[in-house]
């Protein structure tokens, strides 16, 4: 998939979101506290000020929650209705709508505000996007926000994590086990004669133990595509964290959020402890067991 197919399906996929978008994620009514929001502002309070860049900045979802932090805002985003939705609510808050604009992330000249100031910012931050990048064009985006930063700017990228299939145990669960940790293929080829036609039912009886009817697939609204039927990847932060790093960041530190205490399966039958238990983990972002038990994580970093 090309970048630029890739975007067409996510622009349709977010034109129709525009509207509600903030509240399905941030609103009161969200089925999870922001806690991304709560994490970013505490990445981002320190600095105390300056610039700061939303790559990706939908209807302003994170930008309008930071206005008490001292910065001047700017974003852009993919998607024109993202756009219109992001210079109402910012210019409510008075927010010049020229700080806003269209752009892609992919677009090394997105990250230059209209004008041509400032031509770097003090801290810049990508979220939500990622997922939506095709494979092996991660360097790309890493590049422009590093470009986009002064030295000794901060920059932090957010991506879905791989690695939290290991506990779902669901149909990401078995996509990760068949598609990436088992070589099926390699393993077949190996097997004595007599034995492959036992592995085979060996592999399909593990498959058959993932819930692959769990999660539900999210679907999308007017006749477009949905999260789950555009592009919508994961990223290992193993893998992803060195990349970041060897993009010309230093000091990176992977923080995870939306921590999961049980297998989210186990949470319907238990909602309220499911809930709490969550919350709790969700105070050390960088938990060890943030790797298995977070959906999500965050590279932070510092432009060298």
């Amino acid at each position: 998939m090309t970048h630029r197919t890739a975007e067409d399906a996510v622009r349709a996929c977010y034109s129709t979101w525009s509207t509600s978008y903030y509240d399905d994620y941030y609103g009161e009514g969200a089925a999870y506290p922001p806690v991304h929001r709560d994490l970013l502002r505490r990445i981002l309070a320190p600095r105390k000020g300056g610039t700061l860049l939303d790559a990706g900045c939908g209807p302003a979802s994170f930008l309008r929650d930071v206005t008490d932090l001292g910065f001047d805002l700017y974003g852009f985003d993919l998607t024109p209705e993202m756009v219109t939705a992001a210079r109402q609510v910012l210019g409510e808050r008075g927010v010049p709508a020229e700080r806003i604009w269209q752009g892609s992330v992919l677009d090394e000249a997105a990250y230059s505000a209209p004008g041509g100031w400032p031509q770097t910012f003090d801290a810049a931050v990508c979220v939500g996007v990622l997922p939506h990048i095709p494979e092996g064009e991660e360097g790309t985006v890493f590049a422009n926000l590093r470009g986009a930063v002064r030295p000794g700017g901060l920059a932090v990228v957010e991506a879905r994590n791989e690695l939290f299939s290991l506990f779902t145990l669901n149909r990401y669960s078995r996509d990760f086990f068949m598609d990436r940790l088992i070589d099926r293929g390699g393993v077949l080829s190996r097997a004595p004669g007599e034995e492959r036609g036992a592995l085979e039912g060996a592999l399909d009886g593990l498959e058959a133990m993932f819930r692959t009817d769990l999660p539900p697939v999210r679907r999308g609204e007017d006749g477009q595509p949905g999260y789950d039927e555009v592009l919508s990847r994961t990223h290992n932060p193993l893998e992803l964290a060195p990349r970041f790093a060897r993009a010309g960041f230093a000091d990176v530190r992977v923080m995870f959020y939306h921590f999961h205490c049980l297998p989210p399966m186990l949470g319907e039958a238990v909602p309220q402890a499911f809930r709490a238990a969550s919350l709790a983990l969700e105070e050390n972002p960088e938990d060890w067991r943030g790797h298995f038990m977070a959906s999500a994580f965050m590279l932070v970093g510092r432009r060298e």
